[in-house]
């Protein structure tokens, strides 16, 4: 009986042995379309339940079987499986995922406080703010081993009030950030400033004189200052007639 379990214990330690050595170490780098940045916190999954992420450097490695495939996801999206068996160099398995790289502009004038409140919102709602229209040529991904296309895009296609829904609600964050940043930048306090209104008098002025999202975006605070003098001007009938109150970007009379 000792011999046997003996026997069963040694065989079961050769079986063992011989199921981690048929494990393969796959890594690679994952890319954006352009084949040329890399993305950071793919997630890459294995059929056997293990998966990793890519770090900052697009680069992830993971323990598979060779009965295995690997898939990836990113921003909600998986590409197509990809068996083991067929990849040709398990240590460049390199992958380019059919996404863009987009990043928020740099804005020069913003206290800490308000950039991270803007970048926390779009990780919030990162779902709604990557909203595009569903379109199955674009969800192709090109692998070593062939091409693979999402058939959840070809589905999504045909879900009109969802993507109406989506649409609409990507409409409005944006806007609502567009909003808010010129809130920021055209405040109370800094019109108070330089113009020395207060109350009622200051939020009448701020509702006629409010510029657009695309002019001050593109004005620094010296910039808007100055236009916020000259409507000034303007409400006091100290400017001429005709004279332009800004001549940055959109002329506004």
């Amino acid at each position: 009986m000792l011999a046997t379990r003996v026997v069963s214990f040694f065989a079961f330690c050769l079986l063992f042995g011989v199921a981690i050595a048929q494990e393969i170490e796959v890594k690679g780098v994952i890319y954006d379309i352009s084949q040329k940045t890399p993305l950071e916190g793919v997630s890459v999954m294995a059929t056997n339940g293990s998966g990793t992420s890519t770090d900052e450097f697009g680069r992830y490695k993971i323990m598979v079987r060779p009965s295995d495939s690997l898939f990836f996801s990113y921003q909600g999206k998986e590409t197509a499986k990809y068996p083991v068996l067929k990849m040709e160099d398990f240590s460049q398995f390199n992958m380019a995922l059919h996404v863009y790289v987009h990043a928020l502009p740099n804005v020069i004038v913003r206290p800490p406080d308000y950039r991270m409140d803007s970048i926390q919102n779009r990780l919030d709602y990162a779902k709604y703010f990557d909203y595009k229209k569903p379109n199955p040529i674009s969800s192709i991904n090109v692998g070593p081993t062939g091409v693979g296309m999402d058939p959840n895009e070809i589905i999504n296609m045909f879900r009109f009030k969802r993507n109406r829904q989506l649409a609409s609600l990507q409409r409005r964050l944006i806007q609502e950030e567009e909003d808010k940043y010129i809130d920021f930048r055209f405040s109370a306090k800094f019109i108070s400033e330089l113009t020395g209104l207060k109350d009622e008098e200051l939020k009448l002025f701020m509702r006629k004189y409010r510029p657009p999202y695309d002019f001050v975006v593109i004005t620094n605070n010296l910039e808007l200052g100055y236009y916020i003098q000259q409507c000034y001007k303007k409400e006091r009938g100290l400017l001429p007639p005709g004279v332009p109150i800004y001549n940055l970007g959109p002329v506004i009379y």
